[in-house]
C-alpha cells in the first residue's frame, strides 16, 4: 500500500514538472512571435526550510508585449502542519502530516482586452490523497464569444473525462466570489477538490485539464493579440486587478495553503499582478 502511494506521488510531481517545462515554453514562444524583445522566464528555485521537505521552481517573465507578468510555479514539498491549520485540511486533523505537489499558473495580459487566466492543479497526501484544481478567467472587458469558447472547451474536458461539469462550474462561481464587494472575480470557469476516488481516472482528468489549459491560451491569445486599446480599457483592467488582489489575500486557499505549508513566499504571492489600481 505505501509503495503504491509514493508510486502515484512520483507520477503526479512528474507531470506537474513536465507541464511546467511546457507551459513556459509555449509562452515563451508566443511572447517571441509577437514582439523583438526575446522575453524569457526568470528562473527560482527554492527549498523548504527543513531537510528533505522539497521545494519548488518558480518561473516569472514580466514587461512582455503579451504577458506584462505570467508566473508558473511547480512545488513539491512535506511536512506537518500547525495544530492550528490542520482542521482545514481534509485527513491532517491527526498528526499534521502532509506531502503536496502541485503547478499553479497566473497571466497577467498588457492588453487590457485579454483576460487574466488562472489554472492549477494539485494532488495532496495526507492520511487522505485527493487532486484539486481548476482553471477561472478575469476579464475587464466583456467578450461573451470568448466566455462561450472557455466554457465550452471546459465542458468538453469534463464529458470525456465523466466529470460533473455543472458541479465544478457552480464550485467555481461559489469560490472565485468576493462577498465583501458582492461581485464575482471574473467570469469563471470549473473549481475541483477532494476527488479521492478512482485515482487513475482522477490523474488522467488532472493531465486533460493540463493540455487543455494550453490549447485554450494559445487560441485566446492569438485571437486577441492586435486588438488595439485606449488608455481607458488600461484604468479598467488595473482596477479589475484590484479585486484579484483582495480575492488572492483574502480567500484564495492556495495563498493560505502556500504560507502555512512553509512554501516560498514570493513564488506564493506571484500571482498578484504588477500594476493594479483602487478608486
Amino acid at each position: 500500500m505505501k509503495n503504491q502511494v509514493e508510486i502515484k506521488k512520483k507520477l503526479a510531481s512528474n507531470w506537474f514538472k513536465f507541464l511546467q517545462k511546457k507551459i513556459c515554453h509555449q509562452f515563451e514562444n508566443i511572447e517571441k512571435n509577437y514582439s523583438n524583445k526575446n522575453k524569457v522566464f526568470n528562473k527560482k528555485n527554492w527549498i523548504k526550510g527543513k531537510v528533505n521537505e522539497g521545494g519548488g521552481t518558480s518561473m516569472t517573465m514580466i514587461d512582455g508585449e503579451v504577458f506584462e507578468k505570467v508566473g508558473v510555479n511547480q512545488s513539491t514539498v512535506s511536512g506537518k502542519f500547525k495544530k492550528t491549520f490542520r482542521f482545514n485540511i481534509l485527513g491532517a486533523k491527526k498528526t499534521g502530516k502532509y506531502w503536496a505537489s502541485g503547478i499553479s499558473v497566473v497571466a497577467h495580459m498588457k492588453n487590457p482586452k485579454m483576460h487574466a487566466l488562472h489554472f492549477n492543479t494539485r494532488f495532496i497526501v495526507t492520511e487522505k490523497e485527493w487532486f484539486g484544481g481548476g482553471m477561472d478567467a478575469t476579464p475587464s472587458y466583456k467578450d461573451k464569444k470568448e466566455e462561450i469558447l472557455i466554457h465550452s472547451h471546459l465542458k468538453e474536458i469534463c464529458l470525456v473525462n465523466k466529470k460533473n461539469y455543472n458541479k465544478y462550474k457552480k464550485w467555481c462561481d461559489k469560490y472565485f466570489y468576493l462577498p465583501h464587494r458582492k461581485e464575482s472575480r471574473g467570469i469563471g470557469g470549473i473549481f475541483f477538490d477532494y476527488e479521492t476516488k478512482k485515482w487513475d481516472e482522477n490523474f488522467k482528468f488532472v493531465r486533460d485539464l493540463g493540455v487543455g489549459f494550453l490549447d485554450m491560451t494559445k487560441q485566446i491569445i492569438q485571437k486577441k493579440k492586435n486588438l488595439k486599446w485606449s488608455n481607458r480599457d488600461k484604468e479598467l483592467q488595473l482596477y479589475k486587478r484590484g479585486r484579484y488582489v483582495e480575492f488572492n489575500l483574502l480567500y484564495d486557499r492556495g495563498t493560505k495553503f502556500g504560507l502555512n505549508s512553509g512554501g516560498d513566499t514570493e513564488a506564493i504571492l506571484m500571482s498578484l499582478p504588477p500594476k493594479a489600481k483602487w478608486k
